[in-house]
């Protein structure tokens, strides 16, 4: 697994804004928004309208959320 960081570009809200982040969790973030049918664009403004920091510290907080919720899922357990 790579951990080259990458800057990527993105718009939110009609605005362009560059985020610097590893090439895992861009990967898995792309993936996570294929299977609710968003766009990455879609899928960054939503972990956008919701954080308190740092929009690229936002993403891999709740990349990391995701699999450890499906993780749990896959266990048949609630955390």
């Amino acid at each position: 697994m790579s951990g080259d960081i990458r800057k990527r570009s993105v718009v939110i809200a009609g605005h362009a804004t560059s985020i610097t982040l590893e090439a895992p969790f861009w990967d898995e973030l792309r993936e996570m928004a294929e299977a609710r049918g968003l766009s990455l664009n879609q899928m960054v403004a939503e972990i956008d309208q919701g954080r308190s920091g740092n929009l690229s510290s936002a993403i891999r907080v709740f990349v990391l959320s995701e699999i450890k919720r499906l993780a749990a899922d896959d266990r048949g357990t609630d955390r």
